[in-house]
């Protein structure tokens, strides 16, 4: 027994953390499209560090999420894929980082 009640008042702040944003990976990704309107996937994998493939894995975690969209092109003979955050991956960032927030801010000094 946690002693929270059915509201989840008592809870930990981070009991009930997204765990979809709270991957190290996925964030890094998501905190990256929150300051732009989009970025390629060439980008994406120089600014986070990760594999071609592990960076297409977690993508394909976010948009199934519905917190990203992926859009591909043809560029002359090369595909361009391009990402960008959605309204609801955005919602989603935000109460994550209020919930980090609060648990650090509750933290003694």
């Amino acid at each position: 027994m946690t002693g929270a009640d059915e509201s989840g008042a008592g809870l930990h702040p981070l009991a009930d953390i997204n765990r979809v944003v709270h991957g190290p990976a996925r964030l890094m990704v998501l905190t990256s499209l929150y300051v732009v309107d989009s970025a390629d996937f060439v980008f994406l994998v120089r600014l986070t560090g990760l594999t071609w493939g592990n960076l297409s894995s977690h993508l394909s975690k976010l948009e199934e999420a519905g917190y990203i969209n992926i859009k591909k092109k043809i560029i002359g003979k090369r595909v361009n894929t391009m990402v960008s955050m959605t309204g609801a991956g955005r919602a989603a960032f935000k109460a994550y980082k209020h919930q980090m927030q609060q648990a650090l801010d509750d933290l003694p000094d």
